[in-house]
């Protein structure tokens, strides 16, 4: 496609399709536009979103009603996985609270927040018309989306999916005896290989466009925090990707062709995967909250109608908590016999780590503290996943104490954890991203009313199911049991398990709400013109959805991203591309 095809769109949406047109295939199955690809995420993660939520169901099943036969599940699944009576055979369950971690981790949130977000917003943020490597942007998704249909394969070979867990410690997913499905963990690592590459493919495309295909005026200063916050992943997700590739490659060696890593009756060292899959594993968590973290921060001003207090200390504050992501690996090894002077280390370096998160807290504070708010769908899955992602880097700083650590370790309070941190924290910035930057994807908004609900039932759900799971850990409930009910100990915290299951049940049918309203809206939603939210960044200044090459010309940026209530000013916001009038000049250089 030549240089420019990409540059020379016209400035309404008929004028828009006026280059050369495409055949099927290349407009929507090996499209290298950065909006096609984007959307060839959405709706390829929204299905994995699906099969990972009916996992881990089916986990929830087992642990809230292990005596409970569900007759159903035989009418699809084979007797070697369910028996006819309806209960799970022990190997599947493990399948599935393995494959639901792999599935939530890797397919969903990943490719929802990066790959859909990243894709969509990069260019038109920074006033690009596509990414610097339009080829290896399409190739990223095509790794990506056979390393997701190898993943679930796995559930169909000889001896079921990988069922050692989302860790894959060695030596239960390593060596014979412990594991009992080769085939499928060799997929799993087949899988997690190819990911790997998908995710490097695109991290290199951002870093490359962001620092090269930049607008006229569009300092680093200038950039969208969105923007900042894909950036820094992706110099996260290059450093970090490939040490579990090449882990996953060595415990495929293990597997299939005699090689011993992790095989310590063999001369090799069980605990390099934990140090190898933990040095990946816990940038891995920023690599997933930082995009949340950036996308939350553009929503919050516009619906506070203020600028982002602290703008530059939001930018430090997300580069420290790159950094910091790095040196906390240890953290997760605490009971494996470390060195106390090690654990020490360890535990305030990951101690460290909540003082940007909490600077990044504080602004957002800072930002809605005295603002218009307008609590819309958008604004209330923005507040919502500060509160929650709060509730997550507390119990955080908990697990992150050596002493306190080795009791909770392994239990329910991680669980509850991680999933504040992932579910309340990225599931929710996603949800609230998709209601904010629907409009400018499909040019049409969501529905309000259906919005709203998806809210309330998803905040309520989400808090009965996760928030009971911190007082299962401080009970001694471990992860990965199937049934609770055999330990004297656990029975009497039984019924909280039943209340989490129903209420996990609930969260499940809540997202259907959401689906409802996504495709309903593509049809029949309120148009929604160039700038409904009246914003301020330069997506906002081109037709709902952008055409080919996104802009008519290269716009040129005249101010920061966030200028709202500028005094001076006929309207309360000044966009990135209007150069500002006279009496709102001294009061923006005061500002800043």
């Amino acid at each position: 496609m030549s240089a420019t095809a990409h540059a020379a769109p016209a400035h309404d949406s008929d004028a828009h399709g006026a280059h050369q047109e495409l055949s099927f295939f290349r407009k929507y199955i090996w499209s290298l536009d950065h909006k096609t690809i984007a959307l060839q995420y959405f709706f390829t993660a929204l299905a994995f979103l699906f099969v990972g939520g009916l996992l881990a169901l089916g986990v929830r099943w087992q642990i809230g009603f292990p005596d409970v036969p569900l007759p159903v599940l035989s009418w699809f699944l084979p007797v070697t996985v369910v028996s006819e009576d309806g209960f799970f055979d022990p190997k599947f369950y493990n399948a599935m609270v393995t494959m639901h971690a792999t599935v939530m981790v890797f397919l969903v949130i990943m490719p929802m927040l990066i790959g859909v977000f990243g894709n969509y917003l990069i260019p038109l943020k920074i006033g690009a018309g596509d990414m610097a490597f339009p080829f290896f942007n399409a190739l990223s998704y095509w790794l990506f989306l056979p390393s997701g249909l190898i993943l679930i394969a796995s559930f169909f070979v000889e001896g079921g999916a990988a069922n050692s867990g989302w860790t894959a410690y060695a030596p239960l997913s390593s060596v014979a005896p412990y594991n009992q499905a080769q085939i499928g963990q060799s997929l799993w690592c087949i899988g997690i290989f190819i990911n790997g590459l998908a995710s490097v493919a695109g991290a290199f495309n951002y870093i490359t466009t962001i620092v090269n295909m930049r607008a006229p005026g569009m300092s680093l200063m200038r950039m969208p925090l969105a923007v900042w916050s894909l950036f820094l992943t992706s110099f996260l997700l290059l450093l970090a990707v490939p040490v579990l590739s090449a882990a996953a490659a060595m415990l495929f060696f293990d597997l299939n062709f005699g090689t011993a890593f992790f095989d310590a009756t063999r001369g090799g060292q069980p605990l390099l995967w934990q140090h190898l899959f933990w040095f990946f594993g816990h940038p891995e968590v920023y690599i997933m909250i930082l995009p949340a973290m950036g996308l939350v921060s553009e929503i919050l001003p516009v619906f506070a109608r203020k600028p982002i207090y602290g703008y530059k200390a939001m930018v430090y504050a997300m580069a420290a908590i790159g950094f910091l992501g790095f040196i906390v690996w240890g953290h997760h090894l605490f009971v494996s016999g470390m060195s106390p002077w090690f654990s020490f280390a360890f535990s305030m370096t990951t101690m460290l780590i909540a003082v940007p998160s909490a600077i990044k807290t504080f602004n957002w504070l800072g930002t809605i503290h005295g603002g218009s708010i307008q609590f819309n769908t958008p604004m209330c899955f923005a507040l919502a996943f500060v509160s929650l992602f709060v509730i997550g880097g507390l119990s955080g700083i908990f697990l992150a104490s050596t002493p306190v650590d080795v009791f909770l370790h392994h239990t329910y309070f991680v669980v509850a954890h991680i999933h504040y941190v992932l579910f309340g924290g990225s599931l929710f910035a996603f949800f609230a991203a998709t209601y904010f930057w629907f409009p400018k994807m499909f040019g049409r908004k969501m529905n309000e009313t259906l919005g709203m609900v998806h809210f309330g039932l998803t905040f309520f759900f989400f808090n009965i199911t996760f928030f009971p799971m911190h007082n299962l850990g401080l009970a001694g409930m471990m992860r990965r049991i199937a049934d609770p009910t055999v330990y004297d100990h656990l029975r009497s915290v039984q019924p909280i398990n039943e209340v989490i299951t129903f209420a996990a049940i609930g969260l499940g049918l809540a997202q259907f709400v959401f689906v409802w309203n996504l495709f309903s809206s593509m049809f029949r939603g309120e148009k929604a013109g160039r700038n409904p939210w009246r914003a301020t960044t330069l997506e906002w200044t081109v037709p709902s959805p952008p055409g080919h090459g996104n802009f008519e010309k290269t716009p040129v940026v005249y101010n920061g991203p966030y200028e709202y209530s500028v005094p001076g000013m006929d309207q309360d916001y000044l966009p990135q591309d209007q150069p500002p009038p006279a009496a709102a000049k001294a009061a923006l250089a005061k500002a800043h």
